[in-house]
């Protein structure tokens, strides 16, 4: 059965992206059939993956291309819909239907069909909050939240919550929270190991193992490349690949 993964936190700096393309191209590696979707105008992923694309998301949820016009081959067995600024656009769109449910589910009617293509649909969501990520916590099943070591961060992580607690009160919502993972660790500083032990105390089960600040992992979309192809032997890389197993050991 597929699984259909949100990637968010509503504090920018967390390593969102990051997670969702290090996490998408580990599950491929291991030979799931994964796609990667952005729900963010900046358009990183497509930059990150170093991908070239002539529909984007946009253009599927206005009804000017399908869902497979708008896919593209990233990697082998990783897939992707790219946005771009041009998702502003889209978003204004939705804002002016009347019917709020057809906004909410637009992503959900869309992407109908596709369910048994892919073994994980990974979402990256924007930073903040939007009709389209409204959209998106009604399509996914289970949330990620990147926590980077600061205060501000877990600020970020208690509106997230509060919003699974909006999103629960909607009929036939079915997201939940999966993990936290904690990112930009550094073991020896006070406040991280600080910020790790709050996550642990009050997400108990939930939090994976931190993914450690490295300075490959901003190095790597700079050259279009995965963690895994820029440094293969980095701790980035290990990290990664630990919550990869973790996500396969939790299907």
């Amino acid at each position: 059965m597929s699984r259909y993964i949100g990637v968010l936190n509503y504090k920018g700096g967390t390593g969102k992206t990051t997670t969702v393309v290090s996490l998408g191209a580990g599950l491929a590696l291991r030979g799931a059939r994964v796609l990667c979707i952005d729900l963010d105008a900046q358009g990183s992923l497509a930059m990150c993956l170093g991908v070239h694309y002539t529909y984007s998301l946009t253009h599927m949820l206005l009804g000017q291309a399908g869902p497979q016009s708008c896919i593209v081959q990233a990697r082998d067995n990783l897939d992707l819909i790219a946005s771009d600024s041009s998702l502003l656009q889209a978003e204004g769109e939705l804002w002016r239907i009347n019917d709020n449910q057809t906004a909410l589910h637009i992503l959900s009617s869309k992407m109908q069909g596709l369910e048994d293509e892919y073994d994980y649909v990974i979402l990256d969501f924007s930073p903040s909050a939007s009709i389209l990520s409204e959209s998106g916590l009604q399509y996914a099943r289970e949330l990620v939240v990147p926590v980077s070591m600061s205060y501000l961060a877990m600020i970020g992580t208690r509106q997230v919550i509060e919003t699974l607690g909006n999103v629960s009160r909607t009929p036939g919502h079915r997201v939940c929270l999966y993990l936290i993972v904690p990112t930009l660790y550094h073991a020896r500083r006070r406040q991280d190991r600080e910020v790790l032990g709050i996550l642990q105390r009050h997400f108990a089960g939930r939090v994976s193992e931190p993914i450690r600040a490295n300075v490959k992992l901003t190095e790597a979309p700079s050259y279009h490349k995965t963690i895994y192809e820029y440094s293969p032997r980095s701790g980035a890389s290990a990290d990664y690949k630990r919550l990869v197993e973790r996500v396969l050991r939790d299907g």
